[in-house]
């Protein structure tokens, strides 16, 4: 197998991608809030969208730097993808290579200061696309071909509330043992595990950012779950 190729700048360029994040994001909130229409809470950082493109061109440009025909990378426009529980359903990286699906990314963030409706919305969301695409592609919904690589790239902030352990409501059955006292970064970790252990993408980065005056840090707690874990598998199919 040929080796990898990797920007020889992989993580000032990572740093850059959480810059405009941070960056788009503040911009995104700032426009609707002086606009006359307002999204309710939070979401107006959220559905202005684009504040992941850094990422989005990065890993596109990481693929085409291992073979993958630029015409086959699909970014900005051309993302549904036809499902079994519903019509379509809008990605935000493809890769379609000689009519077949060879890869379909989906990257999504969640910044506070609400984190419990929303973490439930975005794993709801993760479970629920993986169940449509396995499940159309084992019907035959892309024809006969081989399966393709399925890639979720979470991005949290890192702060208080997110790093505060949460307290778990059952009140008729036991929640299992690693959700106790949990906060919404350790769940999130577990979540992005148990989707690479039940395979339904294969492949998950989840990073933690945090916006500071001068310089945006951010971390992958887990390796397996790094961005570096993540470019190798996709740019390896």
């Amino acid at each position: 197998m040929a080796e990898m190729k990797i920007p020889i700048d992989l993580d000032n360029r990572i740093s850059n991608a959480v810059d405009f994040f941070w960056t788009t994001r503040t911009g995104q909130k700032s426009k609707q809030d002086n606009s006359a229409v307002h999204d309710q809470g939070n979401r107006g950082a959220v559905t202005g969208g684009k504040q992941l493109d850094g990422f989005v061109d990065l890993i596109s440009e990481i693929l085409i730097m291992n073979g993958v025909p630029k015409t086959s990378i699909f970014t900005s426009s051309n993302l549904e993808l036809p499902g079994f529980y519903r019509p379509n359903k809008k990605w935000d990286l493809l890769v379609v290579d000689n009519n077949e699906l060879v890869i379909a990314i989906e990257f999504k963030s969640q910044v506070g200061p609400s984190f419990g409706n929303n973490f439930n919305n975005r794993t709801e969301e993760a479970m629920g696309s993986a169940l449509d695409i396995w499940t159309a592609y084992r019907e035959g919904v892309f024809g006969s071909q081989n399966a393709p690589w399925l890639g979720y790239f979470m991005v949290l902030e890192d702060c208080k509330k997110s790093t505060d352990p949460v307290n778990v409501r059952s009140p008729h059955f036991q929640v299992l043992d690693e959700f106790i006292d949990a906060s919404y970064k350790d769940r999130y970790q577990i979540f992005c595990n148990k989707l690479l252990l039940e395979r339904q993408y294969s492949a998950a980065c989840f990073m933690t950012t945090s916006k500071g005056e001068n310089t945006n840090s951010y971390a992958c707690p887990n390796y397996k779950l790094s961005y570096i874990a993540f470019i190798r598998s996709g740019a390896r199919i």
